[in-house]
């Protein structure tokens, strides 16, 4: 996981937040290994957050 992903304030769009938690299940052929699954926590955390974000700036 990249170092940037989880420095709070962190700028990524839900939308590269999502790819890359997709890109982690098509590389773990639909079965997550510890470390992963301790990445694809970290990434949908990220990826709410984004959400969050765009939500209120839309709003």
């Amino acid at each position: 996981m990249s170092p940037d992903s989880l420095i709070p304030g962190s700028v990524r769009t839900a939308a590269d937040v999502n790819e890359q938690i997709r890109s982690l299940w098509r590389r773990a052929g639909g079965s997550l290994s510890a470390q992963e699954r301790t990445e694809y926590e970290l990434l949908v955390v990220e990826w709410a957050a984004a959400i969050r974000v765009e939500v209120i700036e839309a709003a």
